[in-house]
């Protein structure tokens, strides 16, 4: 399964069109909208870590979300972008992954790094909405699949349907 995350409403016109562009060209594709969920702040408690590992203690949609992340083949977030970076609604689900990964550190590649939960290679991509510098928001998600021992596949403006399609189709 592909997994669309949108924090953009339905009714975006730029968000319902590359939907749409991407359910008829790429299989297997489920759509999950923000706005359809409640899902709270990351508290920075580390029970996730220390006291259910791997599950998060607010209770909340998150849960649903997160099988659905362990699910799928590759995960896209459709987001708008504010000051240059993505929304607050993305960098919540973003920071809410921390159980994806476990308290212990190791070196790797010159870099401490926590392990990971799960023996999934996952595989993310950005699409935005508004302005901001490409190369940027291409390095925090880099940073962010580091962080998840996964694969980046990608930022595109919302704009560049055939970028996109490709990146998926050919992943």
């Amino acid at each position: 399964m592909n997994l669309i995350v949108s924090v953009l409403k339905k009714d975006d016109l730029c968000g319902k069109k590359i939907i749409e562009t991407i359910q008829k060209n790429v299989n297997d594709v489920e759509i999950i909208y923000e706005e359809d969920m409640h899902i709270k702040g990351c508290i920075g408690c580390n029970r996730c870590w220390l006291v259910t590992p791997g599950v998060c203690t607010i209770k909340d949609d998150y849960e649903t979300l997160l099988i659905k992340f362990l699910q799928s083949k590759q995960v896209i977030f459709i987001t708008d972008l504010k000051l240059g970076f993505v929304s607050y609604q993305l960098k919540n689900i973003i920071d809410r992954l921390l159980p994806l990964a476990t308290m212990h550190l190791r070196f790797k590649n010159g870099q401490m790094r926590h392990y990971p939960r799960y023996k999934k290679q996952y595989k993310m991509g950005l699409l935005y909405k508004g302005n901001g510098k490409q190369e940027f928001l291409e390095k925090w998600l880099e940073r962010v699949m580091i962080n998840l021992e996964g694969t980046s596949i990608g930022t595109f403006h919302i704009e560049n349907e055939e970028e996109i399609l490709n990146a998926l189709i050919n992943d």
